[in-house]
């Protein structure tokens, strides 16, 4: 299962992991949000060990959502020893987001 990200826990989750991390940044009212969300669920559950995967609630966590542009949404983040190394905005094939995971792994 996909991590809840929230402004307290950013940096220990993702600025401070050893492993890849793939960030959703998302909303409730946020109909392609909607459909990338299981797509992240199933990277999550494919992926685990090997990478991070987590969710950011754009409402509900403002300052991570400011600190990085997050304008459009859903906007999903690759970080890589605390940096943002890759991103994707909007909604994509899950074949395009393993990609992308796939490369930060190798």
């Amino acid at each position: 299962m996909a991590l809840e990200i929230t402004d307290a826990n950013f940096e220990e989750l993702v600025l401070k992991s050893d492993k890849p991390v793939l960030v959703d940044f998302w909303a409730e009212w946020c109909g392609p949000c909607r459909m990338v969300g299981p797509v992240v669920e199933e990277l999550a559950k494919e992926y685990e060990g090997k990478a991070v995967i987590g969710k950011v609630n754009v409402d509900n966590n403002p300052e991570i959502s400011t600190k990085f542009g997050i304008r459009n949404i859903p906007a999903l983040l690759f970080f890589k020893n605390g940096e943002v190394v890759d991103k994707q905005i909007g909604a994509v094939p899950k074949s395009v987001l393993a990609g992308k995971l796939d490369t930060q792994l190798a």
